[in-house]
């Protein structure tokens, strides 16, 4: 991978501290994708390991995972954008199989629902949290989701467009609020989510997992 201008879309990766999962994800790059590394602060060398990786990266001082996915979004130049976990959990190589309805015109907005290959790979306290938040989604929208899927894919130009202004963990939900209020074709697919690579600032923790739900809730009020 280097870093022409990509054939099929652009890959944006919040990234604080994954040195050891990002090389794992980044030779997973499919052809024809590039990938923007987001270093939110890192510590570690991750922006150093990711140029290695022959990534794009993107500096985003200000933390939180909004802040890093804006940053990535604004920063792509590529007609579709996939947002992606950077900690080894999602296989970016299922891209193509995800973007695909976007790229043929049959949807807006793909989401990948996790289907865990391993018990512990997704905590129950974070399952119960994703729950809570699909059916206040449903309640607010009308839009039915099993899975907040933090891999998905749509179309630039209409992402900027949503105008998203949580720069938290409420970024996520916040887009798929503003595309069901926009009248976009949602959809679900699914993908394989394995046990990350490294320390969990979020759905590893219970108090991780509460500060992203109390995020998420926010932007349904």
């Amino acid at each position: 991978m280097t870093n022409i201008p990509p054939q099929y879309g652009d890959v944006v990766l919040p990234c604080l501290n994954e040195a050891e999962a990002l090389p794992w994800v980044l030779d997973r790059i499919p052809d024809g994708w590039r990938a923007l590394v987001v270093d939110n602060g890192s510590t570690d060398g991750s922006a150093q390991i990711a140029r290695a990786h022959g990534a794009v990266v993107v500096d985003e001082p200000r933390r939180g995972f909004g802040a890093a996915c804006n940053a990535g979004l604004l920063a792509a130049e590529a007609e579709l954008v996939a947002f992606c976990d950077c900690d080894a959990t999602l296989d970016p190589g299922a891209l193509p199989r995800i973007a695909a309805p976007v790229r043929e015109g049959r949807a807006d907005l793909v989401l990948a629902r996790r289907r865990p290959t391993e018990r512990g790979a997704w905590p129950l306290h974070a399952r119960a949290g994703n729950r809570a938040l699909s059916r206040m989604l449903l309640r607010r929208t009308g839009v039915r989701l099993h899975d907040l899927g933090p891999l998905r894919v749509a179309r630039r130009r209409q992402l900027v467009g949503l105008g998203l202004t949580d720069r938290r963990s409420g970024y996520p939900l916040q887009m798929v609020v503003r595309a069901a209020e926009e009248d976009w074709r949602i959809e679900e697919t699914e993908v394989e989510y394995r046990p990350r690579t490294g320390a969990s600032k979020v759905t590893g923790t219970w108090r991780g997992t509460w500060h992203a739900v109390q995020d998420m809730r926010a932007v349904l009020r």
